[in-house]
């Protein structure tokens, strides 16, 4: 006989109650197993593959493990170090920028930027605060990225946790799967497949056009010689999850350096606007398509104030935890609809009496 409703609701709910409060009180600590398994969950689809191709699950971890670690040490040693050269010196010319800009704008519109008028002060303003909240900002998550992720963490137990993970995440879903309660276990079962699929479609799908598109953007510009292509290009990749946001501050941020770095060289500043109309034109009309679907099932907006709130509550990880909270939110909402539409509290008396009778 099965658990009243009543019931029902007050387990989960305590159930919930408690995992938020182990979220809270051990954020720091869970950081590293959240990032594991987020790995994790992204490869275990190609050691699925790999296995098809007649592999061990032994040994197709330990073929995405040394592929995964040359990739590590190729972007630690070429990358990483270009790209926060870069922000830095981004950051610290901004004031020159914004003075470049003013000097552009009174040689053309000399009406328009007079000594001592508002657009001229809040354009200067502008220059100065992106300086000075830039840097502190920088330095802030460098410390931040120090304290949380220090050495140990990032080079011993975030892969030490995605191995494990990823060599027997086929036995936890099953052993998952055994523990379910047997009167709910063919919903909980489409409930999980649905929480799936929306994340395999944004987490997988949308990482990889970010990572493709950021990859594209930052070398595209790069060749044509653009000097902050790299940092550009990353921002461009790191907000494609946001329909056009990417393409649009990465375009905008692309063609405003370009002004100043190639005026007067129309050729060069078509290039960079063209690497961005083409790179929107590949998102649009292949990747997206091909590697995230028509239909994710995760609506920007809704991720965005996931990403929000999660993160004002539980920071880091929290944010972590906020595209499969909001995944799963989004699916058990949508399936609380459709019971909703089955019920007698949407249909009323008369009509679900005649569905039956139908039936």
């Amino acid at each position: 006989m099965a658990l009243p409703i009543r019931d029902q609701l007050k387990y989960w709910g305590i159930a919930g109650a408690v995992a938020l409060v182990i979220l809270w009180f051990t954020g720091d600590i869970l950081l590293p197993f959240l990032i594991g398994a987020a790995i994790a969950y992204f490869l275990d689809p190609v050691a699925d593959r790999l296995e098809t191709l007649g592999l061990s699950r032994a040994m197709a971890t330990a073929v995405i493990t040394l592929l995964a670690l040359l990739i590590f040490v190729l972007m630690a040693l070429l990358v990483v170090p270009t790209l926060v050269n870069q922000a830095i010196n981004l950051i610290e010319i901004a004031p020159e920028l914004t003075r470049n800009f003013i000097d552009f704008l009174t040689d053309r519109f000399p009406t328009l930027l007079v000594e001592g008028s508002t657009l001229r002060t809040s354009i200067t303003g502008i220059g100065a605060t992106i300086q000075e909240r830039g840097g502190e900002l920088l330095n802030t998550a460098l410390a931040s990225a120090a304290s949380l992720l220090n050495i140990l963490l990032l080079f011993v137990i975030v892969p030490v946790v995605a191995v494990y993970l990823l060599l027997d995440w086929d036995r936890m879903v099953a052993q998952i799967d055994s523990l379910l309660p047997r009167d709910h276990a063919p919903v909980i079962r489409r409930l999980a497949r649905d929480i799936d699929k929306t994340l395999a479609s944004f987490i997988r799908g949308m990482g990889t056009v970010c990572l493709i598109l950021g990859a594209y953007y930052a070398i595209a510009l790069m060749l044509v010689g653009l000097q902050f292509g790299l940092v550009v290009g990353f921002i461009a990749g790191l907000v494609t999850f946001i329909p056009y946001l990417g393409a649009v501050l990465g375009g905008v941020l692309a063609i405003g350096l370009a002004l100043f770095q190639f005026w007067g060289d129309w050729v060069s500043i078509g290039l960079v606007a063209a690497i961005f109309v083409l790179g929107q034109m590949l998102e649009g009309n292949f990747l997206t398509p091909k590697l995230v679907g028509n239909s994710v099932g995760l609506h920007p907006v809704w991720l965005i104030l996931a990403l929000s709130v999660f993160g004002s509550l539980f920071g880091f990880v929290g944010m972590l935890a906020a595209v499969p909270i909001a995944a799963a939110l989004g699916v058990v909402a949508r399936f609380a609809t459709e019971q909703y539409r089955e019920s007698v509290l949407y249909k009323g008396v008369d009509q679900t009496t005649l569905d039956e009778r139908a039936d």
